[in-house]
């Protein structure tokens, strides 16, 4: 289950666009500044919100990274993967035992 959002969805696209807006009015106004400077004024903390505004562009295709979905996808996937292992070592285990049992001379 995951972590309950600390803030909510409306203030973090406010505050993100905040960021885009600001960062476009002053081209010399680094993610840094522009980050600290509405982190202090929407009451978000300045790293949290820097990890949306990254996120946000890695979504956007304007930074290399894995997206939103993307993430989403190999996390289920690597879930599967580890059941099916499991359910794999479980059918390994059934058939050594199922040998043993018709054969018991069998040396498994």
């Amino acid at each position: 289950m995951p972590a309950p959002r600390k803030y909510p969805q409306e203030l973090r696209e406010r505050a993100m666009r905040l960021v885009q807006e600001a960062r476009e009015q002053d081209p010399d106004l680094s993610l840094n500044a522009a980050v600290i400077r509405i982190g202090q004024r929407t009451g978000v903390n300045a790293d949290t919100l820097r990890g949306w505004v990254k996120q946000a562009d890695i979504d956007a295709g304007r930074r290399p990274g894995v997206t939103t979905s993307d993430a989403a996808r190999i996390k289920e996937l690597e879930a599967e993967n580890r059941e099916l292992k499991r359910a794999n070592e479980i059918l390994l285990a059934a058939s050594s035992f199922f040998a043993r049992e018709l054969d018991p001379r069998l040396p498994w």
